[in-house]
């Protein structure tokens, strides 16, 4: 699958003197399968088929690459009807299998760097396929909702076998060249630069039999028999139920596939055919594909990232602070090659945060990830320092200590006397306005927050924060950092809880009122958790501690007071030596292993608590559907989101969508918070928070932005002249 951005793509064909035509996709950057490349394809396949002087074909990609599949950016149109649906099974029966595959002329693929979705696919339709050793090759489709809809489902069963096939279509993920040769995906591996040669003669020798001529589709010798098959299957199914219990598409696959085994492939294509045509209807795959574009789209930010500036070159990056979120930080650049300081203040805090990122980086080399040696050169790339001496060459510095005003005030203070005056001062706080970090400084342009969630070398998601003084350059150099860290950086604006954070405060808030009120604890955490939510709020209270859920909470009630839920029954529970997981006891007791069990004891905290609130048990809350549930915590959120939106603090309504998925876990296939929301409607939305806001307060209060859209029946993403641009 791949996003194309060049809408003249094409196929070209080339015939040698030795009588093989090479026919090369052409579609920049990754030779995605656009309509009009495969009708291409189709027609100098055709050529190719008339010509006399052809004897065999050759398919392969322009610039090293094969292709990256099919077009995503044609989903949406395929979804809007903006662009005429090819009929079902046009391009996997006519072209793939009764063209290609049937040609009376052998062709073979040479596959260079990547052969993904469609891209792969037309390679197994090929007679034989010879790979570089690097390539990629995959069936990603999953990830989009969508399943192989160019004849993969049918083909790569019967090149791999079944429950390869099987692992590889359901978790997405790719073979490179050389296991695909001991798959038998691919016939050969050879480097680069004899790929092309290679080929050829691979397809001569195909032509004079002294190569087996293939047609996949109608392979056998690697097909289970059905009954063992048929367990394979039902295996498949009881697993994907199991870890994807809200998707379908993933059971669609497996159906496919069966079809195929049962009642024989071409059976199979047809079923494809039509699976293809429904699920890219889904409002699972239309979910999935917002997501794939809105993760491309957090580094375009206007007024900053048009103005043609080149980010500048970080050669070497300062951390202070070796806790968890600095050592955490300082993994994540070293696991990039970049050489770091580690700065504490006394010598048994510098080993204790030396410690933690060599245990960091190990855990990679027992999981497999990294072998000894690039371990061994990672961590020399890593320097401990308890003085400001080694900062007079940084780059950039990222602070990542206790949150004290006073404290960062200093160290901003030193950081401006000892880094040079390029060096980018970052600050990793998650509650303080950098404005106030920044107070006593005169480098106010290069102050920047740089807000990575726990455990930071894991977490995907970096908040780029920018005040109204943040130079445009700054911000360029640190999306360019947080793309080579592997993250996706998302630009914000500053205010209290940035955007994930504050979008999401009232998500505990929300569970606490309906606790008071007479709801059940586990109840809900089990309601949001079957939602798609990685665990419900409570849980997460525990994970994160009770001291952090106060801290933070406290932040919000002093800048929200008027829309904030002041709960006692955390403090309290905190206040009797509960403070979540750590101490093995919050709403839930751990065991050695940190397995959570629901502990009866919190009644008496939370009848205390609702004693403290002066609110009684409405009867109504102890009877809610999941559906009330889920509304009534996650309403307030896009309540909040949409006042993000509105205050400029989130550049599009997309960025929140991937704040809220990879800072938050919101489920992917449910497109994010916003895109969510939308899919109910913001008139539903307004009704629902302004019903609850009268009966249970101003909590629940709809803002100007969500009554604006919902007069109007507008969605909640539109972008809108309202919003005011504070950045």
């Amino acid at each position: 699958m791949s996003k194309s951005s060049n809408p003249k793509g094409r196929t070209t064909i080339e015939v040698g003197t030795d009588g093989v035509a090479v026919i090369t996709i052409i579609n920049p950057p990754v030779n995605s399968l656009a309509l009009e490349v495969l009708y291409s394809l189709k027609e100098n396949y055709d050529q190719a088929l008339r010509r006399d002087d052809v004897k065999a074909i050759v398919v392969t990609g322009a610039n090293g690459r094969f292709s990256g599949g099919f077009d995503i950016s044609a989903f949406g149109k395929l979804q809007g009807g903006t662009v005429e649906s090819p009929k079902p099974g046009f391009i996997s029966v006519e072209i793939l299998t009764d063209t290609v595959e049937a040609a009376r002329k052998p062709s073979v693929a040479a596959i260079d760097g990547l052969a993904l979705g469609g891209g792969l696919e037309v390679a197994m339709a090929c007679h034989a396929r010879i790979s570089t050793p690097n390539a990629q090759l995959g069936l990603p489709e999953l990830q989009l909702g969508i399943l192989p809809g160019f004849g993969g489902t049918q083909r790569l069963p019967r090149l791999v076998g079944l429950a390869k096939s099987l692992e590889m279509m359901l978790t997405s993920k790719p073979v490179k060249g050389e296991e695909a040769v001991n798959l038998g995906l691919v016939d050969a591996v050879v480097p680069s630069n004899q790929l092309l040669d290679t080929a050829r003669k691979w397809a001569l020798d195909i032509l004079e039999c002294r190569k087996p001529w293939v047609a996949s589709l109608h392979k056998t010798d690697k097909i289970e028999p059905l009954g063992e098959a048929r367990e394979i299957l039902k295996f498949a199914r009881v697993q994907t139920r199991r870890q994807a219990p809200n998707l379908q598409h993933p059971l669609v696959v497996i159906d496919v596939v069966e079809e195929g085994i049962v009642s024989g492939p071409r059976a199979g294509l047809w079923k494809e055919a039509e699976a293809f045509q429904s699920l890219l209807h889904s409002d699972t795959c239309k979910a999935l594909v917002n997501v794939f574009f809105a993760q491309r789209a957090t580094t375009k930010v206007p007024g900053v990232t048009d103005l043609g500036l080149k980010p500048r070159r970080i050669k070497k990056v300062a951390i202070l602070g070796g806790g968890l979120m600095g050592s955490g930080i300082a993994t994540a650049l070293l696991l990039s090659n970049y050489p770091v300081i580690l700065k504490e203040v006394n010598d048994k805090f510098l080993q204790a945060g030396l410690g933690r990122v060599k245990a960091n980086l190990q855990s990679s080399v027992k999981k497999g990830k990294m072998s000894q040696e690039k371990f061994e050169k990672t961590l020399s790339l890593l320097k401990g320092a308890l003085d400001y001496e080694d900062f007079r060459d940084v780059d950039m510095v990222i602070e990542a200590v206790i949150e004290n005003v006073s404290l960062k005030q200093q160290i901003f203070a030193d950081l401006e006397k000892y880094c040079p005056p390029h060096c980018i001062l970052g600050s990793n706080t998650s509650t303080i306005d950098l404005n106030l970090i920044g107070e006593k400084t005169k480098s106010q342009d290069r102050i920047i927050g740089a807000h990575f969630f726990s455990p930071a070398h894991v977490m995907p998601l970096l908040e780029i924060v920018r005040t109204q003084k943040t130079s445009p350059q700054v911000i360029v150099d640190l999306l360019d950092v947080g793309k080579k860290i592997r993250k996706t950086p998302v630009v914000v604006g500053n205010c209290t809880g940035f955007a994930v954070n504050r979008m999401f405060f009232p998500y505990t808030q929300a569970a606490l009122l309906l606790v008071e009120r007479g709801a059940d604890v586990f109840r809900i955490d089990r309601v949001i958790t079957k939602f798609g939510m990685p665990m419900g709020p409570f849980r997460l209270c525990d994970l994160v501690g009770f001291g952090v859920a106060i801290a933070t909470g406290g932040q919000f009630v002093m800048n929200f007071p008027e829309r904030t839920y002041k709960s006692m029954l955390i403090p309290l529970m905190q206040e009797d030596k509960r403070a979540g997981e750590t101490t093995r006891k919050g709403f839930y007791v751990y065991d050695d292993r940190r397995k959570a069990s629901p502990d009866p004891e919190i009644k008496k905290y939370i009848e205390k608590a609702r004693e403290m609130s002066g609110v009684t048990i409405d009867p109504k809350m102890a009877k809610l559907s999941d559906k009330d549930i889920i509304e009534m915590i996650f309403f307030p959120v896009v309540n909040e989101a949409c006042r993000v939106l509105a205050e400029g603090i989130a550049v599009k309504s997309s960025d929140l969508d991937i704040s809220a998925i990879m800072g938050m876990g919101f489920p992917p296939y449910r497109g994010g918070i916003i895109f969510w929301a939308d899919t109910l409607g913001s008139k539903y939305i307004y009704s629902r928070l302004d019903e609850w806001s009268r009966m249970y307060g101003d909590f629940f209060k709809p803002c100007s932005y969500l009554a604006e859209r919902a007069s109007k029946g507008a969605p909640l993403s539109a972008t809108t002249d309202s919003a005011k641009s504070r950045l």
